[in-house]
């Protein structure tokens, strides 16, 4: 049974969040497309990712890696076969296409396509004035000191 969630009233009361809902959106709606081919997802460093998936039987040149605005597509076109003389055939070669939403500041390193896996690396680079930064504390003269001389001057006016 598919649900469905209607995120209008959200909208109406918050600023600046389109970008959540969207994901939300998008989540749902990739739900009820196809799980073929399998993939991976592996974290293998602390900013960094790999997506594998089993392309059995594609070709370099049957496969396109797009990615735009955080968004990372795989898709997969077999070029045309004869199908005559098959008494099985268990090998898919059909279409496909995944859709990965990428986090803020995540980039594509790289894909190798190696027995029958396209593994895609990934990296997070966040800028530096995104990162954390440590300021420092100055002594200096206390600010108290003044404030009290301009309160006993106006009481005196």
């Amino acid at each position: 049974m598919a649900t469905s969630y209607d995120y209008a009233p959200l909208y109406r009361s918050s600023v600046g969040f389109d970008r959540v809902f969207n994901l939300l959106e998008n989540a749902q709606r990739a739900r009820s497309a196809s799980d073929w081919p399998p993939y991976d997802i592996v974290k293998t460093g602390d900013d960094s990712y790999r997506i594998s998936i089993a392309v059995a039987g594609f070709t370099l040149d049957e496969l396109d890696i797009t990615f735009q605005s955080n968004l990372l597509t795989v898709t997969g076109k077999k070029q045309e076969e004869a199908t005559d003389g098959y008494l099985h055939r268990g090998i898919a070669g059909r279409p496909f296409e995944h859709r990965f939403e990428l986090a803020d500041h995540v980039r594509v390193n790289g894909a190798v396509l190696s027995s029958g896996l396209l593994s895609i690396d990934l990296v997070r680079e966040i800028p530096e004035a995104l990162k954390p930064r440590k300021i420092s504390i100055e002594s200096g003269p206390a600010l108290m000191s003044t404030a009290p001389a301009q309160i006993e001057a106006q009481k005196a006016a």
